[in-house]
């Protein structure tokens, strides 16, 4: 387990290649345009419903890219500290499925898309299970099972699971964990709904109480872009080799990602951008390109489904620069990613 303050050193020798390097070199300059072209936006509101996340200053806008080698780039405010809020799912789902395996996880809950909000209180009718791991309700049966096969140690353990994906010691907002637990009624009531569905039997208190902690773990952009090609490096982190997640956890996790991971904007996201990704209220978005590099983008200003509009924004630009759309044969970008594929 990672200590309080420990983080990962990345090799000189790889920083040392990083000086002069055209590939880097791109990217820097692609994430600066993007920081002075879209920094002056003032779309999109800080999420509310939290109260917490009111305080938080709406203007930050950081981004960051990470290589499969762990080597990062990043402008703006990509060090600032924020919630990871939504994306905690992108992360428990993998753990659980390598605990439980696929025939327990998918009993419990599904890999559909739903076009309803990502805090409906609903269930999918033909199987009375939520709809996918992506929305709350997902969410939060992942996180019942997990306090029923890690008992009280649960968050301990996802604290943990985060921070190797991360490679440093990561924690809570303890300010924005208790804004939920007081604020959180649609949650609850969630969490009550699965309960009674034979989800979990776990205490849904318990449940609730592990779910808002996971949304409440800080991170920055430089972590998500870290946390991203951890995904994108099957699953092991780049820099220590940690194998934080098994191989069919992320196979089944970025395919998730990929068709509900935006909310309930997920069509257009994949459609636009064609990454998989996830985002969260707390401003955040993160992006994988398989085998490539992780992304990571924060900003507060939420459009109307709670996705962060200069994040959006980003990732379609880079998206389009550096040929990422896995369906776009014809953008002359795909070429720069085989650059980076002949230096393995």
């Amino acid at each position: 387990m990672l200590r309080a303050g420990e983080a990962i050193q990345i090799p000189q020798d790889v920083e040392a290649a990083a000086m002069n390097d055209p590939v880097i070199a791109e990217i820097e300059s692609l994430l600066r345009w993007q920081h002075e072209h879209y920094g002056d936006l003032r779309e999109g509101e800080v999420a509310d419903y939290i109260p917490e996340l009111t305080k938080t200053p709406a203007d930050l806008f950081g981004i960051a890219v990470t290589l499969h080698d762990g080597r990062t780039v990043a402008v703006g405010d990509a060090s600032y500290p924020f919630t990871i809020q939504s994306i905690s799912k992108v992360y428990t789902f993998p753990m659980l499925l390598d605990l439980i395996g696929r025939e327990g996880i998918y009993s419990l809950v599904g890999v559909q898309p739903s076009s309803d909000p990502f805090n409906a209180i609903t269930l999918d009718p033909r199987t009375n299970r939520p709809f996918n791991p992506m929305v709350n309700t997902g969410a939060i049966a992942v996180a019942g099972r997990l306090r029923e096969v890690l008992g009280p140690n649960a968050f301990e353990a996802i604290l943990d699971t985060f921070s190797r994906a991360a490679g440093r010691a990561l924690d809570v907002d303890e300010k924005v964990f208790e804004s939920e637990r007081q604020e959180g009624h649609r949650n609850r009531a969630i969490g009550h709904l699965l309960r009674a569905a034979g989800v979990f039997h776990a205490s849904v208190d318990e449940v609730l109480d592990l779910y808002f902690r996971q949304c409440s773990v800080l991170v920055t952009a430089e972590d998500l872009a870290m946390m991203g090609a951890t995904l994108s490096n099957l699953g092991a982190h780049p820099v220590t080799r940690d194998p934080v997640f098994g191989l069919e956890a992320v196979r089944d996790t970025l395919s998730v990602m990929f068709g509900c991971g935006m909310y309930d904007g997920a069509g257009d996201w994949a459609t636009r951008v064609g990454l998989p990704a996830k985002s969260g209220v707390g401003g955040g978005i993160m992006g994988v390109v398989n085998r490539q590099l992780g992304v990571g983008v924060f900003s507060p200003r939420l459009d109307e489904v709670g996705n962060s509009v200069r994040g959006k924004l980003c990732c379609i630009h880079l998206s389009e620069n550096l040929g990422m759309h896995p369906f776009d044969a014809t953008n002359a970008g795909s070429s720069f990613f085989s650059a980076i594929s002949g230096r393995r």
